[in-house]
């Protein structure tokens, strides 16, 4: 990942990174990013000098076919670790317990506070539960990062980069919840942490905030679009069959002057 993908991003991107050196050269520390795009998990493992360990759902490395097998080496290459969403509590359990084995030994582990990615660029409400969890259990520090423009790289859905642009990445100085400790229980005090957080990372990205979560916000989105797809749908329909009933009137106008025509030329045969 670092001695070839990091050379090729360097080549054909120039990426930037600003404020790399608030990420300690040893020991544990969370590193919490927005999330823009495919790419991030290129961009910044790639980059920055310390091996980042990232929670990845269970699908990429599950999934069938080439794609879904060159997916899957891709993860277990760079350290990932799959966790099965399809029981959310036991799934969340099992993510916190791996991100804690990780700091504990002094590693560090990334986390996506939204939960997945933007769907259009904005940023989202941080869920509660494991990034504040994990921080209040391990008394590591939360370090801030803001991917940039890196969903111009690789829209969502896009496989092909776009060339041409310069994504960055700003790390901002690590947040201390020391003051917290043994409150990871409290609901209260996890989302006032998360809150803390995803503040830090909208100042140093410059995202505009949305203060619902980005599963809400794509589920808005897609039934937005699906109603305008009917819309649209139904004014073809209503357009289209405006325009037969405009051609069958039509029709029915030429038939009638036809037959005008036709009579008026049997009675000037008549009458000669």
């Amino acid at each position: 990942m670092k001695m070839i993908v990091a050379p090729l991003l360097r080549i054909f991107f120039r990426p930037w990174i600003e404020g790399e050196e608030n990420i300690p050269t040893e020991g544990a520390a969370i590193i919490a990013s927005n999330h823009l795009s495919f790419s991030d998990s290129f961009f910044f493992p790639a980059l920055i000098k310390r091996r980042v360990t990232f929670i990845a759902k269970a699908e990429y490395f599950t999934t069938p076919g080439i794609k879904g097998r060159l997916t899957a080496a891709f993860f277990k290459g760079v350290g990932q670790l799959p966790v099965d969403r399809s029981g959310v509590r036991g799934a969340g359990e099992a993510a916190i317990r791996s991100a804690i084995a990780v700091l504990d030994r002094g590693e560090l582990f990334g986390v996506y506070p939204e939960g997945t990615r933007s769907p259009d660029g904005k940023l989202y409400r941080g869920k509660v539960g494991g990034l504040a969890r994990v921080a209040l259990a391990t008394g590591a520090p939360v370090i801030p990062v803001a991917m940039i423009d890196t969903e111009k790289v690789q829209p969502p859905g896009q496989v092909v980069p776009n060339f041409g642009i310069r994504p960055g990445i700003r790390i901002g100085r690590p947040l201390d919840f020391s003051r917290y400790h043994g409150m990871e229980n409290d609901r209260f005090i996890l989302r006032s942490v998360t809150d803390e957080v995803m503040y830090e990372i909208m100042r140093l990205s410059g995202q505009e905030y949305v203060d619902i979560y980005a599963t809400a916000a794509k589920r808005q989105i897609a039934e937005d679009k699906k109603k305008a797809d009917a819309e649209r749908k139904a004014v073809q329909k209503a357009e289209q069959a405006a325009a037969k009933a405009e051609r069958a009137e039509e029709k029915a106008e030429a038939e009638k002057a036809e037959k005008a025509g036709q009579e008026q030329q049997q009675k000037g045969t008549g009458s000669a």
